[in-house]
């Protein structure tokens, strides 16, 4: 590494946030500017490691210590090329991802690990700043005609690889805009969606073409798809949610998280509250129900939305601070994690469970009634729980909002295709064909509910199958082979 003795020198370091009073009035990303100087630092804390094991910890297999060298070096053009013969969005990853490579670097085991994410972000804005990002225009086409069917990372990844081979790709969205979870999915104080609209006017430019209002299996024929396409790609996520099923869900005020966050996204879009179907949490006591990712985006939007009070619960035990013994590094750490939205109030309680939903004479949530549960291992060593006595309480909430999970994808359209499915509802496949010749799958509707940098990874090793399906063999990149590529 150009500096050797960096993560002795410097300091983990990263952007400040905005204070959570202010931000809370606005949908804009909460981090302050960080001097490039910074970031150089921050690379320059990568080690001459003997094995680098963020490239394991990286569901992309991102090249890490050589596009931190290059950073560290200034070499700008350098970095980007590396990073972007792995990841095809680095610019989403450096914003959404929980990282998983620091969870893996070698420098965590006695130190705060090297800020890859960050890193990773400030290349690909420094790449768009320099004018690195262009429209990859193939000098030859292939005349194949693919459509994906999605337009979430997934297919966006299995798009833009498949359209660098040759082939004609057309994307299939049945939402009024192209993004799929990323564009109503993630609210905007996590990601400003003009950083989606910038990548996909650079994908229309390479030839890539978008359907919005095209949901297949309603108003697109899935027969005529496979008589119009040489090849399919289902990239539709797991969008079926968990729900909960206790007496008083029938009562008005409980939502699905989705169905919270994704008005709040069309509004901030320039769309109507009246014409969007906003939940609104304004003045209202506010219960999430689940600890993830959604459910603390749940949290950020009650805050801007001007709730009253914002509570979340959680049936799994507190995690916690750090490292246990049961998730040693480099494996990813269960520990207790505080997001953005929980910096800006609200209470959080573990070990909770729901047992009933609360309402008054005219059918309207009113509380919700919990009850504390124990932990333990059962005697075939399975996790299970047992509810404590003289714990049950009410927790009063005129809104809830299940932020519990997703199951599977919406099996209707994968009955239409007559695809067959594994024992979780997911699409079943063998290196992402599924039982129907021609039609392919990846992201969550083949793997289940996971994050955004693995559907990243799906879609290009789909991209991968799928072009060697149409052509015999591939030149696109894969996990596998990408280091020796960029080494090469």
């Amino acid at each position: 590494m150009g500096h050797i003795d960096g993560f002795l020198k410097f300091k983990r370091e990263l952007p400040k946030s905005r204070d959570p009073k202010v931000r809370v009035g606005d949908y804009k990303e909460i981090y302050e500017p960080f001097p490039e100087k910074k970031t150089r630092e921050q690379a320059a804390r990568c080690m001459d490691c003997g094995v680098p094991f963020c490239h394991q910890g990286c569901p992309l297999g991102n090249i890490i210590p050589e596009f931190n060298d290059a950073v560290y070096a200034e070499h700008w053009e350098e970095a980007a090329q590396i990073l972007y013969s792995t990841n095809n969005f680095p610019e989403f990853t450096g914003r959404i991802c929980p990282a998983p490579c620091e969870a893996s670097c070698v420098l965590g085991i006695n130190k705060p690990p090297v800020t890859i994410e960050h890193i990773e972000k400030i290349i690909a804005e420094k790449a768009f700043e320099l004018g690195l990002i262009k429209p990859v225009t193939p000098a030859q086409r292939t005349n194949k005609k693919i459509a994906v069917i999605g337009s979430g990372p997934a297919g966006l990844a299995a798009a833009e690889q498949l359209n660098k081979a040759g082939h004609w790709v057309t994307i299939m969205e049945r939402a009024d805009r192209i993004g799929g979870l990323l564009r109503y999915g993630i609210p905007d104080f996590k990601m400003e969606k003009w950083i989606l609209d910038r990548r996909l006017k650079v994908m229309e430019e390479s030839g890539i073409r978008f359907k919005v209002n095209a949901n297949v299996g309603v108003n697109v024929n899935p027969d005529e798809l496979v008589e119009d396409f040489d090849a399919i790609v289902i990239c539709t996520g797991a969008t079926l949610a968990r729900d909960l099923q206790i007496p008083g869900r029938e009562l008005k005020g409980i939502h699905f998280a989705m169905d919270f966050l994704t008005p709040q996204n069309k509004v901030v879009a320039g769309d109507q509250p009246d014409t969007t179907g906003l939940i609104s949490a304004k003045d209202k006591s506010v219960l999430v129900i689940g600890g993830g990712d959604t459910g603390s985006d749940c949290i950020g939007t009650s805050h801007r939305h001007g709730a009253s009070q914002v509570t979340q619960i959680e049936l799994l035990s507190q995690p916690a601070l750090t490292r246990t013994e049961k998730d040693p590094w480099p494996m990813w750490p269960m520990s207790m994690r505080t997001s953005s939205s929980h910096e800006e109030g609200g209470e959080r309680a573990w070990s909770i469970l729901t047992t009933e939903f609360v309402g008054n004479e005219q059918d309207e949530l009113t509380g919700v009634k919990v009850v504390e549960i124990e932990w333990f291992s059962d005697e075939e060593g399975k996790q299970a729980f047992k509810k404590l006595e003289n714990t049950e309480r009410v927790i009063p909430c005129d809104l809830a909002l299940l932020a519990i999970g997703f199951v599977a994808p919406e099996s209707s359209l994968l009955e239409q295709f007559d695809l067959e499915k594994d024992g979780r509802g997911n699409v079943q496949t063998r290196k992402y064909h599924t039982s129907r010749k021609g039609v392919f799958a990846a992201g969550d509707a083949r793997r289940g509910q996971s994050l955004v940098v693995w559907a990243i990874s799906e879609g290009r090793e789909a991209a991968y199958e799928v072009d060697k399906y149409l052509m015999g063999s591939s030149f696109l990149e894969r996990k596998n082979d990408s280091y020796l590529r960029v080494k090469a």
